[in-house]
């Protein structure tokens, strides 16, 4: 289902860099099962991140971090099976690529290979441009990611906007000018300034992704569960909610309850 041969609707990294060049912008949203990732795919997403924000929203955990790559090869291999356009990348989870670049190809040779997953995004900018450079030598697409980094939380302390002093926007700017020459196809961006963001998308020739990041960059991103109202408890400036499938979800279940225990479901054309 992965393959690209002879369908020219498939979404490829060359496919997003032609719509970076003709100013058509990218949309990009999180899945990480099988029926949430054809929905998606039939809807028209261009690039379906299976991230390790599946750590939150699907196992509960406070951070990222607890997720294992076994997981998240889980979670990619049920993605794939649900798509026939979307390019589908995968987080490297945490611990799997900051100790060395040996571990960190390990790690991308297993999500491709058990997965068929198009692509990994990676975190950080100098720090990790040793394995970035591997994987992308090896031959495996590599998207990354500056800014807030939920990988490096302990480190931040904070989940607020990063970047806005002068060091630390050009220390940004610079990495993702070192992530391009490595050989990234396209960089996220989260939860900086916009006319940061837009700084860098300008002076790139990759695709940039962002979130909480303005208008100014190549495409946008947000957690599937969050656009759609799922966690209802998230909210930040950044996120536009489409639905709010917490209270829908929660209304037609009280309506199930109330018919089971009231002997309504199921009537007489519910049953054999």
């Amino acid at each position: 289902m992965s393959a690209v041969s002879g369908d020219s609707k498939r979404i490829t990294t060359h496919k997003l860099q032609e719509m970076k060049k003709a100013g058509e912008k990218i949309a990009m949203l999180t899945a990480y099962d099988f029926s949430m990732a054809r929905i998606l795919d039939r809807a028209g997403i261009d690039v379906l991140l299976v991230g390790d924000s599946a750590s939150n929203v699907m196992a509960g955990h406070e951070t990222t971090l607890p997720i294992t790559l076994d997981q998240m090869i889980y979670h990619a291999s049920s993605v794939i099976r649900g798509v026939q356009k979307a390019l589908v990348v995968v987080d490297l989870p945490f611990g799997t690529y900051q100790g060395n670049s040996k571990e960190a190809l390990n790690s991308a040779i297993r999500i491709m290979k058990e997965t068929g997953a198009h692509g990994v995004k990676m975190e950080g900018g100098d720090e990790v441009l040793d394995s970035v450079s591997r994987i992308v030598r090896a031959g495996i697409p590599v998207m990354g990611h500056l800014g807030l980094m939920p990988q490096s939380i302990y480190k931040y302390g904070t989940y607020t906007v990063r970047a806005k002093e002068e060091k630390e926007a050009e220390k940004l700017l610079s990495d993702a000018k070192l992530l391009q020459e490595a050989g990234c196809f396209s960089l996220v961006l989260e939860k900086i300034p916009a006319s940061l963001a837009t700084r860098v998308a300008g002076s790139l020739e990759i695709p940039v992704i962002g979130i909480g990041a303005g208008n100014g960059v190549d495409g946008q991103v947000l957690v599937t569960h969050d656009m759609l109202g799922l966690t209802y408890e998230f909210h930040p400036r950044f996120l536009r909610r489409y639905l709010n499938l917490f209270e829908e979800i929660s209304h037609a279940v009280g309506a199930y309850v109330q018919d089971v225990k009231s002997r309504d479901f199921p009537n007489e054309k519910e049953q054999y």
